[in-house]
């Protein structure tokens, strides 16, 4: 599907905002500015914008601990997610979600998820509203999550009631410190997923292009009323399970290798530049916008009001 030239720089700028968020945090944390646990997402920029580009307010979405680049992508304000990363009471929680927490339920994301696989029951339940106003629920997995029990049943249920739930497993091929090789006993995700009895696919997650197309033929099957479907979406992350990790059981290499070799956002401008869709100079007007909106996010962060005592009990219970 050939894309405009408004799509290929909104596309570009949503990867370049994910990749320069992501990169500040890992600075700013280094330095002892942000408390709190930290799972950067660089590297995986072309899973999460080839997916949400398809996705409209009233689509659904679930991410995980790692789930910055899910939230830029679905929508979410970037200054507002950085002033809740800092623990701000003006941040899009109100400084009670922190880094694995962040959630707006306006733009369709409903909550990032610390704990590993619990993200995809919720797919479910909201693929039920999803199956009747039209939409779609995006569950965001990694190849850890795929092993737990959860996301088996998840899978399951959406099968049996016919949902329009799609699940993205993300393998970045490190379910923490435990390579997929050995953590997942099946032939592989994709092909346990089809055994489920839905449609199962893979995809080049750090290509932009065939996360967006293999998307669109998962949603369209999705939305004609043939139940769920899953993405296998093969890609790197540039940094360690958490901010902090000293990643011993990579390779000699391996981190430098995939860094230029497997780079997401490197890969989207040579296409398109090649392609002569767009030029480097369209492309660096990008860079400039996102690292001035990226300054300006720390910058109002850090001078952002901070929770008081009184705050503890608000937003703790709903009422009818």
């Amino acid at each position: 599907m050939q894309l405009s030239r408004e799509a290929l720089l909104k596309a570009y700028r949503q990867m370049k905002t994910i990749r320069l968020f992501e990169e500040r945090l890992h600075d700013e944390i280094a330095l002892g500015e942000i408390a709190g646990f930290t799972h950067l997402y660089a590297g995986q920029e072309a899973c999460a914008v080839g997916v949400c580009e398809h996705l409209g307010p009233k689509d659904y979405i679930i991410s995980t601990h790692r789930g910055h680049g899910h939230c830029i992508a679905k929508g979410c304000d970037v200054i507002d997610m950085m002033k809740e990363i800092y623990g701000s009471r003006d941040g899009l929680c109100k400084g009670k979600g922190g880094s694995m927490h962040i959630a707006d339920v306006n733009v369709g994301m409903l909550g990032a998820n610390g704990i590993v696989g619990a993200g995809a029951p919720i797919a479910v339940g909201a693929g039920i509203t999803a199956k009747s106003n039209g939409t779609v629920s995006i569950a965001f997995s990694g190849d850890g999550a795929c092993n737990q029990g959860t996301t088996f049943e998840a899978m399951n249920m959406a099968v049996v009631l016919k949902l329009p739930v799609i699940f993205v497993f993300e393998n970045n091929h490190y379910s923490e410190h435990t390579g997929e090789a050995y953590a997942v006993g099946a032939e592989s995700m994709t092909a346990r997923a089809a055994a489920f009895g839905m449609k199962a696919i893979k995809a080049d997650g750090i290509d932009f292009f065939s996360v967006y197309d293999a998307m669109r033929e998962l949603i369209d099957h999705c939305k004609a009323g043939n139940g769920p479907a899953s993405i296998e979406l093969d890609c790197e992350r540039f940094y360690g399970h958490f901010e902090g990790d000293p990643q011993r059981y990579r390779g000699k290499g391996e981190l430098e290798r995939i860094r230029e070799e497997r780079d997401a956002i490197r890969t989207f401008r040579q296409k398109v530049t090649e392609a002569k869709l767009l030029d480097h100079g369209d492309l660096d007007a990008v860079d400039a916008e996102v690292a001035a909106l990226i300054d300006r996010a720390v910058a109002e962060s850090k001078a952002a009001t901070r929770p008081t005592a009184a705050d503890v009990t608000q937003d703790v219970y709903i009422s009818y």
